[in-house]
């Protein structure tokens, strides 16, 4: 089979070497607008769930990508960073840049084709092609083309946000909200390489405004936010450029697609779908997408069936995935509302912004913000963690 792959990033790249796993024989082209090496942004986090199914589908690129990867235990709420609350569990994460390189370099191993500083915009250069698999993001060229065949619709988040880097090395993932006069504003953090954390910031458009944000070029921003969080920070600085340019303000794109193909063209990841980034699960997502649509071709000989049975599970499948992120993104444009509470009220009310809590889950809360409890749900944890490598055959770290 022919199949051409528009998008370089973890959707694509993954699909490729998930076909070629299944099928040696496939003809996979990937093709990539940006130059090798180059990406945005800073690190992805991801749990054992995607771990384990990571290397059931091929332990080669799992066992790169674990090595590449930084523990975290913990999360941490902070108001003025020194009311704090605490919530168990622990979590990986890894740089996008040295993710998409262990991902490159092995589906070239498996004889993966790759067109890079090449743009795509009509998919009629590839009428040949078996399979135009369309993974290049939320901003997607091709989909934009093709949007009344896809269904697209496309809605923004109501508040800022700007994707940096920083020198303080988190252990914990951490939330901390600060107030200013101009309002309130916060930043996530998580640990994502050797001696380096990314850091979100976000606020509402009104103290973005207030605070100059709006109009502040990169320089002056990050000084700024230096002096906003220069608790947290410990006077370690931003970060802002990650690929040769500085980060700019966003606002969160909500994709929304009536249909996931056209023609001979299939979208996944961010291109078909987008989950708020407070969730951490849009490079899950496109992950699973690229192993359920590999796999759905090589049990499905008819392609456009394979394709036509991805499309109708994938959209029932991600229903509950999407309301959770729409109700984390509602809850943070309006997380102002919830200030007035200390740090554990105002951590419990943000751990449930995805639904109903359940009275018996606020006294274990309430128990994990003991010093000596905590310590033993990390103990429980790091033997979870033990049992689940063992499992995999992994090299305990």
């Amino acid at each position: 089979m022919k199949i051409v792959c528009i998008g370089a990033g973890p959707g694509g790249l993954y699909f490729a070497i998930s076909a070629k796993l299944r099928d040696a024989g496939h003809d996979i082209t990937v093709i990539e607008r940006d130059p090798p090496g180059a990406t945005y942004g800073w690190g992805v986090v991801y749990w054992e769930d995607l771990l384990d199914t990571l290397y059931r589908n091929d332990r080669e690129s799992a066992r790169r990508i674990r090595a590449e990867s930084t523990l975290w235990q913990e999360q941490v709420v902070a108001l003025h960073n020194t009311d704090k609350a605490y919530l168990g569990g622990y979590g990986y994460s890894v740089n996008r840049a040295p993710l998409l390189a262990i991902l490159a370099e092995r589906a070239a191993e498996l004889g993966v084709r790759f067109q890079y500083e090449t743009a795509v915009d009509d998919l009629a250069e590839f009428a040949d092609a078996d399979l135009v698999v369309v993974a290049d993001g939320a901003n997607s060229r091709t989909r934009q083309r093709y949007q009344e065949q896809f269904g697209t619709r496309i809605d923004h988040g109501n508040n800022p946000y700007i994707w940096l880097g920083t020198e303080r090395v988190f252990d914990k993932f951490t939330f901390d909200f600060e107030q200013t006069p101009a309002g309130w504003i916060w930043f996530h953090a998580y640990p994502s390489a050797a001696g380096i954390s990314t850091f979100i910031v976000e606020c509402t458009e009104q103290t973005w405004r207030g605070l100059g944000l709006d109009r502040l070029g990169d320089a002056e921003t990050r000084q700024l936010l230096e002096q906003i969080f220069a608790a947290p920070l410990r006077g370690r600085p931003l970060i802002s450029q990650s690929r040769g340019k500085p980060a700019s303000w966003q606002r969160f794109t909500q994709v929304f697609n009536e249909t996931w193909r056209y023609d001979n063209a299939v979208l996944i990841g961010d291109a078909a779908h987008t989950t708020h980034f407070t969730l951490g699960s849009g490079t899950k997502l496109a992950i699973i997408d690229a192993i359920v649509l590999a796999q759905n071709l090589y049990d499905q000989p008819e392609t456009a069936l394979a394709v036509k049975e991805f499309d109708e599970a994938g959209h029932t499948a991600l229903r509950d995935a999407q309301i959770a992120a729409r109700s984390s993104m509602a809850w943070f444009e309006r997380a102002d509302r919830y200030t007035d509470r200390g740090a554990v009220e105002f951590c419990y009310a943000m751990a449930g912004r995805h639904g109903i809590q359940r009275p018996w889950q606020y006294q274990r809360y309430l128990v994990q913000q003991n010093l000596l409890a905590r310590k033993s749900v990390r103990l429980l944890g790091t033997g979870q963690r033990w049992l689940r490598a063992r499992r995999r055959g992994e090299p305990w770290r």
